[in-house]
């Protein structure tokens, strides 16, 4: 399975049969471009701009914007209601995260999640070999909050996302903090920025590292 970031929350996910894109954005409100992309599946956390352009991409997606299972092509999608706030919707609404299995690696797509997600919702998801995670604070869990759920759940890839970034608009985002916060608190600043990110189930370690994602262009 290879992974690729196309920036904020949003993923490239691809196995041998099928591609999956998570949380397309508004390019203008991000301050990002978003690449020419085509998927068979598209995984949308919450209806903010920065999260739920399905225009964007090419093909016929099978659209997921609610929790429930969906298959297709053999990715297996579980999608989880959460919230975007501390105060369960009351301030930012709710927020899909998004258990995504195929070839054997099961990763978990976090959105934008405002809590640090409890045992028992953590029971039900399952295990999971790769955690993409907001980070930046403000809109979502931050740092401090990011490391405790990594050491909750015990993925064996760590992938930081929705951090701030000199790239972004910050008219919009200058809030957020940058992925360097939550590399410190977790104990990863050597971290290296990768392009791509290929996972097979028996490559993964007991020890769980932290990946970096260069934007994709």
């Amino acid at each position: 399975m290879d992974i690729k970031y196309l920036g904020h929350a949003s993923f490239f996910i691809k196995s041998k049969e099928a591609k999956l894109v998570t949380d397309p954005f508004d390019p203008k409100m991000v301050g990002l471009k978003f690449p020419k992309v085509e998927a068979d599946i598209v995984t949308v956390s919450h209806h903010h701009s920065d999260h739920d352009q399905t225009n964007l991409i090419n093909g016929e997606p099978l659209v997921i914007d609610m929790p429930g299972e969906y298959e297709k092509k053999g990715l297996r999608v579980f999608g989880h209601q959460s919230y975007h706030d501390k105060q369960k919707g009351a301030e930012r609404g709710e927020n899909i995260v998004y258990k995504i299995e195929g070839e054997g690696v099961s990763l978990l797509h976090c959105g934008d999640l405002g809590i640090v997600l409890d045992d028992a919702f953590i029971d039900t998801i399952g295990d999971v070999d790769v955690l993409l995670v907001p980070v930046g604070g403000f809109f979502t869990i931050d740092a401090v909050e990011a490391s405790e759920l990594v050491k909750k759940i015990e993925p064996s890839i760590v992938i930081p996302m929705h951090y701030n970034s000199s790239k972004l608009n910050q008219q919009v985002f200058a809030k957020l903090l940058p992925v360097s916060e939550f590399l410190k608190k977790i104990g990863q600043e050597s971290a290296v920025p990768v392009s791509k990110l290929t996972i097979k189930k028996e490559e993964l370690e007991e020890e769980m590292k932290v990946v970096v994602m260069e934007i994709s262009s």
